[in-house]
């Protein structure tokens, strides 16, 4: 099923926002995914699962805030939204050595616990792929499935974001994660030439059709910041 609106009430209280690629849109998809939360009445944040290349904040968050045309939250300023920060931009498992730290992910889950008695909803953002590295031998999918989450991945029109997009379909599949929306990210689109988005769109509606028949796929527009604000 192909929507450009969501349906606030196939959203579980958490769910785990991940992209096809570093730069697939996550924190856009993020802020929207929000605004749509909370024109249904209901409380949302987001969270950062893991945030690199920032020292104090998380500067996901406060792009997440930013696009909303809010201030930080109380749960931003208490890091309880980015409970892990390192300092070079690199994957995890790179920036915690780089850094001279180790990862603890059960900073993470206190701080889904907090939130997710606060709020209806938290949208926890992933960092890259499904694929990223936290150590050596526990990915970001190995995180996503031992907390049983299930995921909005984020995808897109860019050349090669089919291979992209079903490989990271196949690897969720595989973990028996459910898939709660595939999210089109229409920003990266050429409107003077519609061809490969066009056909991309199309193809992973018909992927999704066969493999994953009761996630819909939502067509997000490309939108100036001023419009998600509530």
């Amino acid at each position: 099923m192909l929507t450009k609106t969501l349906d606030v009430n196939i959203l579980p209280p958490v769910i785990f926002l991940t992209g096809i690629d570093t730069d697939a849109g996550k924190t856009y998809m993020v802020a929207w995914l929000l605004r749509e939360i909370e024109r249904a009445g209901r409380t949302a944040i987001s969270q950062k699962f893991i945030q690199t290349g920032c020292k104090d904040m998380s500067e996901d968050i406060e792009a997440h805030r930013r696009l909303l045309g809010k201030p930080l939250h109380p749960r931003d300023i208490d890091h309880t939204t980015a409970p892990l920060i390192f300092t070079y931009p690199a994957s995890a498992q790179l920036a915690a050595r780089i850094d001279g730290r180790d990862i603890d992910i059960s900073l993470i889950d206190r701080s889904v616990d907090i939130l997710r008695r606060e709020f209806d909803h938290l949208i926890v953002e992933g960092a890259g792929g499904l694929m990223v590295p936290i150590t050596d031998d526990f990915l970001t999918i190995d995180y996503i499935s031992s907390r049983q989450m299930p995921v909005i991945l984020v995808t897109n029109g860019v050349l090669g974001s089919i291979n992209h997009t079903v490989l990271s379909l196949e690897a969720i599949a595989a973990r028996n994660i459910k898939l709660t929306a595939l999210v089109y990210n229409e920003h990266f689109d050429n409107p003077d030439d519609n061809l490969i988005p066009d056909d991309t769109r199309g193809f992973l509606q018909r992927y999704l059709s066969r493999h994953f028949p009761d996630t819909p796929m939502i067509c997000v527009p490309s939108i100036g910041d001023d419009s998600l604000k509530i």
